[in-house]
């Protein structure tokens, strides 16, 4: 099998508009959580979320392609175009049927989806835009993708909720593994903050209601957090083949060393109190690597900020590293992000494969009450220097679908 790093990292999202910024607001342990712009929030119990703020498309797609597409799908183009400049890749002097894209969404064109409904209950089928089913159906962000930058190699979406992009990682991942593409462009985009949304999670009591406090809102393993923040955007990251990335001599972030695919096969939305899912999930990454509990120095965590979530990942985390787990730092990046859904897992990585190369890790923001039942080390008092050889990121969605990727330090050879 083949060796598969990351060189390359994109993102949009509630902190900024680039990775760069967004890592540097990250270490500032600035939150991304402001009340909602984009509609009128009354009657709704929710009026927070993670917006993207000013975001201009305009930079890689002209005015007609704009109106086409929906924002998710926008974002994703966005994301992979920063994701592509950045690996260094020209990606003319590639085969292009070796380059593929597989791009997650747990909703799809959400913002199309509502518009249309209502055009066709006030104004009839005819005002149906004929572009509704393509900007909405949750392939089209990877198929789009595809299209403007030439990728001719394996296409798809994947759709596991809030697990959807650790899905696509961990196939993108495979396929490079199997020498069936030697460069995938691969994450996930959610533009969910709608009106429709927000209230389908808020009537499910997901979602906090800290409305006068949206910066204190997520507040992941601690004692009185609410609900998970609902976020937009899209990470995208390119995985390339090791030994290609390494003669065109890549800036190569990291290496994907192992993964683990479960489901707690229990509820439609709850997770299994026993933890054994994500436990699994998590062990099967290490089994994959060939490595024990005792040399993994760090985990991002699905980290919700849902009463929930927090205490059966501390739980499962125990579980599957046993006495490692009270030894390392365990993070939430959702603490500032939110959470953006089917593009959570990929914007983790992101946050990953940087914090392994800078060896330094963000603090989990809004920790002022630790809940008893979250007692593991959340880093809640500030940035770490950290020398990380071995880290897992984990991300789990409805449904019980449970993935952890394992990410290893590359040393150069």
């Amino acid at each position: 099998m083949k060796r598969v790093v990351i060189t390359g990292l994109g993102t949009v999202n509630p902190l900024a508009n680039d990775f760069k910024t967004t890592w540097q607001k990250l270490l500032e342990g600035t939150s991304g959580v402001t009340a909602i712009q984009k509609f009128d929030t009354s009657g709704l119990s929710v009026k927070i979320a993670g917006e993207v703020k000013d975001f201009d498309p305009s930079s890689v797609l002209d005015k007609k392609d704009v109106r086409r597409m929906d924002p998710y799908i926008q974002f994703a183009i966005y994301a992979a175009n920063e994701a592509i400049t950045d690996s260094g890749i020209d990606l003319s002097s590639v085969d292009s049927f070796m380059v593929g894209s597989i791009i997650s969404s747990g909703i799809g064109g959400n913002k199309t989806w509502e518009e249309q409904h209502k055009n066709l209950l006030n104004k009839g089928p005819d005002k149906v835009s004929p572009f509704f089913i393509p900007m909405m159906i949750i392939n089209m962000a990877s198929g789009m993708v595809a299209i403007r930058f030439g990728l001719k190699g394996p296409n798809y979406s994947v759709s596991s909720a809030c697990a959807s992009s650790g899905h696509a990682l961990v196939s993108a991942y495979r396929i490079v593994q199997r020498g069936e593409a030697e460069i995938m462009v691969t994450g996930g985009s959610e533009s969910s903050v709608t009106p429709l949304s927000v209230a389908g999670f808020s009537i499910m009591k997901a979602l906090s209601t800290r409305n006068d406090d949206p910066q204190t809102a997520s507040r992941p393993f601690d004692k009185e957090r609410d609900g998970f923040i609902m976020s937009e955007g899209s990470t995208l990251l390119v995985l390339e083949e090791y030994e290609r990335a390494k003669a065109r001599g890549a800036n190569i972030y990291c290496e994907i060393v192992g993964a683990g695919q479960t489901d707690d096969a229990f509820h439609m939305t709850a997770p299994d109190e026993t933890g054994e899912g994500p436990a699994m999930a998590m062990k099967f990454a290490l089994k994959d690597a060939g490595i024990k509990p005792e040399q993994i120095d760090h985990v991002n965590a699905h980290g919700t900020s849902t009463p929930y979530n927090d205490k059966i990942e501390t739980k499962a985390i125990k579980i599957a590293l046993g006495k490692r787990s009270q030894e390392i730092p365990i993070i939430s990046t959702k603490s500032m992000t939110g959470h953006l859904l089917g593009a959570a897992s990929a914007m983790e990585a992101a946050v990953v494969a940087q914090s392994i190369k800078e060896g330094i890790i963000h603090r989990t923001l809004n920790l002022t009450n630790p809940d008893p039942e979250c007692d593991l080390d959340y880093a809640p008092e500030g940035n770490r220097k950290i020398d990380l050889n071995y880290v897992l990121s984990n991300s789990f969605g409805f449904g019980g679908h449970n993935v952890s990727i394992l990410f290893k330090k590359y040393e150069g050879k």
